[in-house]
């Protein structure tokens, strides 16, 4: 591999590992790599190149110092720098010098001065050692794993650094594969637990006259307490050049109103193609809901996602599709294909107040049931939904903003507004924020939500608005 440049950002690992840095065997790995330094400086004048180095001191000396801990590595540090001119054509020195920067924690230093001793000798034992692990920490996960398996290779490694290199493989190789899991619990309080229309009335056109009818109790609003359970788990599979994401959900809730208890399943899968210039995604899923104790709705979809090579500032736009299969329990006619098509940015902003993350997209819906005679036929609309999430000095502000637009193709029932055309106007925000419980327990966060939903129609059946305020606890293990 070429040693003059960094690899690729596409091997990089996620920064939550990037602190991992198997450290119970990182000291021995370095000695390690500073003693094979020892060895070939010992011999330097043994070799053809010698000449070009021979003003450089011998090294000896200062590796023999045995460094153990970071004012070891200062220390000679500061003895090896009034030497940088005198061996500019030595790759032992720079391997020490690099070994000193990356136990000092100067990483981008140590890059360097690694890189310069492996140009100079490609061999350098020393030097590969402390690069792998300088690459692992940069984040550039599978280069380092590269260079671990080409040092695992080699025949002429010291007595006792195999052992480190295979436990640092492991590690290493060990979060290729992650699997995580999330149970939240949370009590709130829901103004409309059973979805209902808002007027306590509707309107009917009977023989060509409006009559009023009044809604019977059962079918209005019904406000209360709750309780919501959600257990999720996660698995991820990463490649050089690609990656595999699975999630599985389950989701309940349950209050006094049984009629209005939910249960949702949501299982999702992912083959994502990350990149520094373009990146795509395709995705598939099903979602499963059942509302009462009876199933209610099925969807299936399927969908992908592209990222060009461009920029607009701070956003990178995206084009996203997705098809969806619609199910509706007992409902046959209801049953649907739906396609939405659309445009978008992700924009990554750092503030004086925080790093910030916004994602904004608009789609084009379209609507189609699979039999005729589902009351207003196809129907056509558009959808604008906004992400922002905001990392605050203890904890992460998520807000969400959607608005959605639909208009049936013919009317939707005769006995309503004399057979109007369904127009649905729909729109939401949610306030999320998520903070860790204390510095000691980072995986266990409270939680607070805050949502409101306000669906507005010219067919009073399709009008109700739903406010709900929930605080909890949320633990990943």
């Amino acid at each position: 591999m070429p040693f003059s440049a960094l690899p690729n950002n596409k091997n990089a690992a996620p920064s939550s590992f990037r602190q991992r840095a198997g450290a119970g065997s990182v000291l021995q790995v370095a000695l390690f790599a500073v003693t094979l330094c020892a060895s070939m400086s010992a011999g330097a004048q043994d070799r053809p190149d010698a000449l070009v180095a021979q003003t450089c001191p011998d090294l000896s000396p200062l590796i023999q110092q045995n460094p153990q801990i970071s004012e070891d590595w200062m220390r000679i540090q500061g003895q090896l720098e009034p030497l940088l001119s005198r061996c500019l054509q030595s790759t032992e020195y720079f391997a020490l010098r690099g070994a000193a920067q990356l136990n000092t924690g100067r990483l981008d230093r140590a890059l360097e001065s690694l890189e310069r001793a492996l140009l100079l000798n490609p061999d350098n034992g020393g030097a590969q050692v402390d690069y792998a692990q300088a690459l692992y920490l940069q984040g550039q996960l599978f280069s380092a794993i590269d260079l671990n398996r080409q040092l695992l290779a080699r025949n002429d490694l010291p007595p006792g650094l195999q052992p480190l290199l295979q436990d640092r493989e492991r590690v290493w190789r060990g979060m290729t594969r992650q699997t995580s899991v999330q149970a939240d619990m949370l009590v709130g309080y829901d103004n409309n637990l059973n979805g209902a229309p808002e007027p306590g009335q509707i309107t009917l056109t009977l023989s060509g006259e409006p009559v009023v009818l009044p809604l019977n109790p059962e079918f209005r609003p019904q406000s209360g307490p709750y309780l919501n359970l959600r257990v999720g788990g996660r698995y991820r599979q990463l490649a050089p050049e690609h990656q595999h994401n699975v999630l599985v959900e389950l989701r309940g809730r349950v209050s006094e109103d049984q009629a209005s208890d939910l249960l949702q399943l949501d299982t999702r899968y992912a083959f994502i193609k990350p990149g520094n210039e373009r990146s795509w995604q395709v995705s598939t899923g099903m979602s499963h809901l059942l509302f009462g104790g009876s199933p209610l709705y099925t969807a299936t979809e399927a969908g992908g996602r592209y990222m060009p090579d461009a920029r607009l500032g701070a956003c990178r736009p995206q084009v996203s599709a997705t098809a969806q299969y619609q199910l509706f329990h007992g409902q046959s006619r209801l049953n649907a294909f739906e396609s939405r098509a659309g445009v978008g940015l992700t924009c990554a902003l750092s503030t004086s107040l925080g790093a910030q993350q916004v994602v904004a997209d608009i789609s084009a819906l379209n609507n189609s049931p699979v039999r005729s005679g589902r009351p207003g036929g196809s129907r056509q609309g558009w959808q604008l939904n906004v992400d922002w999430q905001w990392q605050l000095p203890r904890g992460v502000l998520l807000t969400q903003v959607n608005h959605t637009e639909t208009a049936d193709k013919r009317g939707y029932s005769a006995i309503l507004a004399d057979g109007a055309r369904r127009d649905i106007k729909r729109s939401y925000v949610l306030f999320q924020y998520r903070q860790p419980l204390s510095r000691t327990r980072p995986d266990t966060s409270l939680l607070f939500n805050v949502y409101h939903q306000k669906q507005r129609s010219n067919l009073e059946l399709f009008r109700s608005s739903d406010s709900t305020v929930e605080i909890g606890i949320s633990h990943r293990f």
